[in-house]
């Protein structure tokens, strides 16, 4: 706390005090659609709450059937709903938490059939037909909105926030890229504002003056014809007299062509946005986006940019976030690296989210907690994420844990992994160093285990050995231009200006990444200037003409299937990383045979055409074999061995699918 004096200085509305500035900003997570919903729910929330943090903001809820986010997503819109939501709330309350109920329209982002909007426009990403509202129908919504709020505040929520962001159906009425109307509702900017106003105003009518009331504003649209900052500061003051408390701020409509909350956004790069409308307004604002540590959170609040921050994903990656940070153990959170693999890829695959580094959340009543019913002596053989989360996972259950691994440092591949500009796996290595050195894991590296020393001393052996670079058989493929992605991702060799990549899996795309940034992660003004944001606050949506340059190598991706390049690159990321490539002047072939390399460069045929690429060097990125030997001794020898990660299976770097089958591997021993 005397690290964090700001972050942790309470919030005193008169009828609800916060006591810290930290908000754990709204997340979808599909529990909702679980058995047991409102139990795992009550389950994920209430550990954030006893992990410290302020204020939770729930997932967006409906406020009426047009609005859902999908069929069966959350909707309160009448009493029948009550118990579902007190018994989330119930969990909260018994925690010593505080949470607030979203209230999300979706409007023409909405995945059902039956699609509504300020106008009949349609988004560029949900191409389905849309019904523009019509004035009764507006009417009826905005009674919802108030309706819901009334209705939340039976279930005994602290307050609402009403999403006015990231183009959900009040954007979609202030925006003239998705206004059209030519009544009360739409033309001038007062018209546009009267739908947002009169949701304030309505709701306030309906839940008294002592009722926490937030809003989620968009801070910059990123959005053709979207608001100049300006624009977003009379919204801001009109929101704030209509008797809103609280001002939180999204960061661009999900269908802006900029990275928001991607790795590749360097932290807190929307500041400069949200303290604009802090100057603004004489009611709290929440700043959002891109923070993840406590040290970064405190600087926030210290320069006035915000009186709160909002975390979202970074207590998804640890619930006991404030916790830690509150008692000095900043070095302990296992932060969020903002790789969106298991929270927003899952659920673009209509599955449960989680998170990569935390497998635990949403998951909280499927595992175990507290000790083993026995304790066992583990051996684990290999220092990689996979071995790395088994090992602590295990000690933590009580086990006796040592850990063997043969390079001088941990991590194994996430030590390439966190080469990658904007890629922060360096933060999921200080964390497993952290936890190992508060612990009584023991750690020897630079160590081979024998696997007979292995069966005499340890009653169960974990084998995470990893995998190594998959060389393909090509002719010349030992020629002195090719290298492999680790010998470069390492910095042990360094290609020269013309490289072609064999392989456009995600290693491919990440060596093309590395090779194109030599400055490594662009600062906050770097990415800025290269994606296109306004920071003058004059121009609509905040957009401005890019300024990424071309990268000064001459860098070919290369892949032997015909289909398109990046298919296994995040749902979320992947759209960004091939965006980036593009503009920094990366080419990209697919359906090519590689035929041999020589002193010439790399030759291959495309269509039964033979080509070639004169080329310094070769990187190849052909994917990667297991290291299994130690497993198969030991398998003859008849011992008790698991093998995961890598060595289990070898595949692409997913430290995901790693460090979920540590933690489940140590949790069944």
């Amino acid at each position: 706390m005397a690290s964090y004096p700001r972050l942790f200085t309470p919030l005193d509305f008169g009828f609800l005090t916060l006591s810290n500035r930290i908000i754990m900003g709204s997340m979808h997570t599909r529990l909702e659609h679980e058995p047991q919903g409102a139990a795992r729910l009550g389950a994920f929330y209430a550990e954030r709450a006893r992990g410290g943090v302020g204020l939770i903001i729930t997932g967006g809820i409906s406020p009426d059937r047009p609005g859902q986010i999908e069929p069966g997503g959350g909707i309160l819109d009448s009493e029948e709903q009550l118990p579902f939501h007190r018994q989330i709330v119930d969990e909260v309350h018994k925690a010593g938490g505080k949470i607030c109920m979203q209230i999300l329209h979706a409007g023409r982002y909405a995945r059902g059939d039956d699609l509504v909007g300020a106008s009949d426009i349609p988004s560029r990403i949900n191409k389905r037909k849309v019904h523009a509202l019509t004035d009764a129908e507006v009417e009826a919504t905005l009674d919802a909105f108030a309706r819901c709020a009334e209705l939340a505040k039976s279930a005994g929520y602290d307050g609402v926030e009403i999403m006015g962001s990231e183009g959900y159906i009040v954007t979609q009425f202030t925006s003239l890229r998705t206004n059209n109307r030519t009544d009360r509702w739409g033309g001038s900017l007062e018209n546009r504002l009267r739908f947002p106003v009169e949701i304030v105003r309505r709701t306030r009518e309906r839940v008294g003056k002592d009722y926490l009331i937030v809003f989620r504003l968009s801070a910059l649209d990123l959005i053709e014809d979207g608001f100049t900052h300006e624009e977003t500061v009379i919204q801001a003051r009109a929101l704030e007299k209509a008797g809103v408390n609280v001002l939180d701020t999204g960061i661009g409509w999900h269908e802006a062509l900029v990275p928001t909350i991607a790795y590749m956004v360097p932290r807190a790069t929307w500041a400069f946005a949200v303290k604009r409308i802090r100057e603004a307004v004489g009611i709290p604002v929440v700043a959002t986006n891109r923070i993840n540590t406590p040290e970064l959170a405190e600087q926030l609040l210290a320069d006035g940019v915000a009186d709160l921050v909002s975390l979202a994903r970074p207590l998804l990656a640890d619930a006991y976030f404030a916790a830690k940070a509150k008692e000095d153990r900043a070095d302990e959170i296992n932060t969020c690296i903002a790789c969106n693999q298991g929270c927003l890829d899952f659920m673009f695959r209509d599955k449960v989210a989680t998170c990569m580094v935390n497998p635990r959340a949403c998951h909280e009543t499927e595992f175990p907690a507290g000790p083993a019913p026995r304790t066992r002596r583990v051996a684990v053989v290999g220092a990689g994420a996979a071995g790395l989360a088994c090992a602590v996972t295990a000690y933590e259950r009580g086990h006796q844990v040592m850990v063997f691994e043969s390079g001088t440092q941990i991590g194994g591949q996430l030590n390439l992994a966190k080469a990658i500009p904007g890629k922060e796996f360096a933060e999921t290595l200080r964390y497993f160093g952290a936890r190992i050195a508060h612990s009584t894991i023991e750690l020897k590296l630079g160590t081979t285990p024998k696997a007979a020393d292995l069966v005499k001393d340890f009653d169960e052996i974990v084998i995470a050995t990893g995998v190594k670079p998959r060389i393909p058989e090509v002719e010349g493929i030992d020629h002195p231009m090719v290298l492999r992605y680790d010998d470069v991702l390492s910095g042990k060799k360094v290609p020269g200006q013309r490289v072609a990549i064999m392989g456009a899996g995600g290693i491919g795309f990440d060596v093309a990444v590395y090779l194109s940034q030599p400055g490594g992660t662009p600062e906050v003004g770097e990415f800025l200037d290269d994606w296109g944001i306004d920071r003058t606050g004059k121009s609509t949506g905040g957009l401005a003409k890019p300024a990424m340059e071309p990268s000064a190598r001459k860098i070919t991706l290369l892949q032997r299937k015909p289909t398109s390049a990046g298919r296994t690159l995040g749902l979320t990321t992947g759209w960004a990383i091939k965006a980036e490539l593009a503009k920094r002047g990366v080419s990209i072939l697919t359906g090519v045979q590689y035929e041999r390399i020589d002193d010439r460069g790399l030759h291959y045929s495309q269509d039964g055409k033979p080509a070639l690429l004169e080329v310094d060097n070769v990187v190849v990125c052909a994917g990667q074999e297991s290291v299994r030997s130690l497993h198969d001794e030991l398998t003859s020898l008849r011992a008790p061995v698991h093998v995961i990660g890598g060595a289990e299976r070898a595949g692409e770097l997913d430290a995901l699918r790693a460090i979920d089958q540590g933690m489940r591997t140590a949790l069944a021993l």
